[in-house]
């Protein structure tokens, strides 16, 4: 009996620091990998449209037949916009460069009383306008900041009416002025091919001579008009292309 108990305390003791290292060993794990950054893609083609705001500044002359020019005043025309616009944008780093067409119907309006008649009234409207533009880019990822140029088209109507009545008097028809465009805007990429974003741009017209006919069609006058215009909108576009690439 004293054999057996000896023995059994052997055993128990022999046991005892092989479970202690049993409870002491921990399950080896692999470390979880690095997270992936997700860096925003501007490269493909884009369609979208745009609204906002904007103002042309008219400067009017007379140009009498005997020669010189007589300033008849000043106006602005303003008004709404909207319309559409679609590009491509191919990225190098951070830099971004692409090539766009935008055309949008506007109501840009606005007249003053003559200097020289003041029974005569100059009106200006801008029904529509074109941008062909480059841009150049620098991406924070999904925030992209760029600048633009290039050639502006502008649709311009110009009307004289008589004060007292309000009857038209004189008018040059419609007319399609080219220019020149530069301008800035910043977009934010807040979904999958979604970016949002606001734009400026001034639309240099320069000086251009419109002759007048009155209602009959008969020779009314010429006028020497200046025409810049500024313009803000918002914009949304949607891009066909891969938005977003894995960074390890």
């Amino acid at each position: 009996m004293k054999k057996y108990l000896l023995a059994t305390v052997a055993l128990i003791a022999f046991a005892a620091p092989a479970a202690a290292a049993d409870l002491a060993a921990r399950p080896y794990t692999k470390a979880p990998p690095a997270p992936i950054a997700a860096v925003y893609d501007w490269t493909g083609f884009y369609i979208g449209a745009n609204g906002g705001w904007g103002t042309s500044r008219k400067c009017w002359d007379f140009l009498p037949v005997a020669g010189g020019s007589i300033a008849e005043g000043c106006h602005d025309a303003d008004g709404g916009t909207a319309g559409g616009q679609i590009g491509y944008r191919w990225q190098a780093g951070t830099w971004v460069f692409g090539i766009e067409g935008q055309g949008n119907w506007a109501d840009f309006q606005g007249s003053n009383v003559s200097l020289i008649d003041p029974t005569l009234r100059n009106e200006s409207r801008i029904d529509a306008f074109g941008l062909i533009t480059g841009q150049v880019g620098y991406a924070a990822n999904n925030v992209l900041f760029y600048v633009k140029g290039g050639a502006a088209v502008t649709a311009d109507r110009y009307r004289i009416f008589d004060v007292p009545t309000g009857l038209l008097v004189a008018t040059t028809g419609d007319d399609t002025r080219w220019g020149a465009v530069v301008g800035a805007g910043i977009e934010f990429g807040f979904a999958p091919n979604w970016s949002v974003g606001v734009e400026y741009n001034h639309l240099f017209m320069e000086d251009r001579d419109h002759t007048f006919v009155d209602t009959a069609g008969a020779f009314f006058g010429t006028d020497r008009i200046s025409q810049d215009v500024d313009i803000v909108t918002v914009r949304v576009n949607y891009r066909w292309g891969g938005p977003v690439v894995a960074k390890y």
